[in-house]
């Protein structure tokens, strides 16, 4: 693998959607997530997480260096037990850790180095029985808020027919069912996130070649998601700035404030990304020490 990243990041996307749902919310039945008191549409950061693993499992297909921990229908302990046997550990962990103190450090450095996701994001494994010994916690150089809309949305229930009959007493009675879609007509949303270089050095190792892997699967996380639910959604920009430093040379909000979006004057509604001017940034209005980059 190449280097450890040097470099403090912070970054904004910007992604929308378009007559779909970015992100359901089983709370209220699985209509797209909003902010009550506003009405801005709302995305975690566990749904985003969840796309840029899908995203790097697909590319590199586990990979040496490159499988991911938190997955569909793979319990956490599998992956655990396989570390262990990786170390040669077995028996009673309790046992273990009395003859090597430094094992716990060792096996957290295992699944830092095997696994993309514990390298990138951290990782709680303390997942084994009765207070034994454990993969440890991580705490990932790469974190992300939640997603926010830029302008309040208007989640829409539109109802459809469907020939899908359930049972056979059903199909006796009927020809159709009626079901139901949640919808967003058009959000754009924004979501902020940060890079330290410094947990990456002292934790994760985090490297050169993750960051940008990681970039690509940003701008790539809906591109391998399509569903019915979600068949038009895209990361249109992707803006990093960069600092000259491992602990970075100004705070992230002033960066953040850079990246102002606005309708289009004459735009009431917003109907596509087009309807909005993205202000431009440049090197010389910003903090010294800091550079922006912009991928779309």
């Amino acid at each position: 693998m190449s280097e450890v990243i040097k470099n403090r990041y912070d970054f904004v996307i910007l992604f929308d959607v378009e007559n779909g749902n970015p992100n359901g919310d089983p709370d209220s039945g699985n209509m797209p997530r909003t902010d009550p008191e506003s009405g801005y549409g709302l995305v975690t950061d566990v749904c985003l997480k969840r796309k840029i693993r899908n995203y790097v499992e697909t590319v590199k297909e586990d990979e040496s260096g490159y499988a991911i921990y938190i997955k569909d229908s793979v319990p956490l302990n599998r992956s655990d037990n396989e570390a262990l046997k990786a170390l040669g550990i077995s028996g009673d962990l309790k046992d273990a850790k009395k003859s090597d103190p430094g094992i716990d450090i060792k096996i957290r450095d295992y699944m830092c180095e095997n696994y993309f996701d514990i390298r990138t994001f951290g990782a709680v494994m303390t997942t084994f029985v009765k207070g034994a010994l454990n993969c440890g916690q991580v705490r990932g150089p790469v974190q992300l808020g939640f997603a926010r809309s830029v302008d309040p949305i208007l989640p829409q229930e539109v109802t459809i027919t469907r020939v899908a009959i359930t049972t056979e007493d059903d199909a006796l009675k009927k020809d159709t069912e009626m079901g139901r879609k949640y919808i967003v007509p058009y959000g754009l949303y924004r979501c902020e996130g940060f890079v330290s270089a410094n947990l990456a050095r002292k934790t994760t190792g985090f490297t050169e070649d993750d960051l940008e892997l990681l970039w690509n699967a940003i701008l790539n996380m809906f591109e391998h998601d399509h569903s019915a639910a979600r068949g038009k959604m895209a990361v249109r920009k992707l803006i990093i700035f960069k600092h000259d430093s491992e602990l970075g040379c100004a705070p992230s909000y002033k960066l953040f404030d850079k990246v102002a979006v606005t309708r289009k004057d004459g735009v009431d509604v917003a109907r596509s990304f087009s309807d909005y001017d993205i202000a431009d940034i440049k090197d010389d209005e910003l903090p010294q020490g800091v550079h922006c980059i912009i991928k779309d």
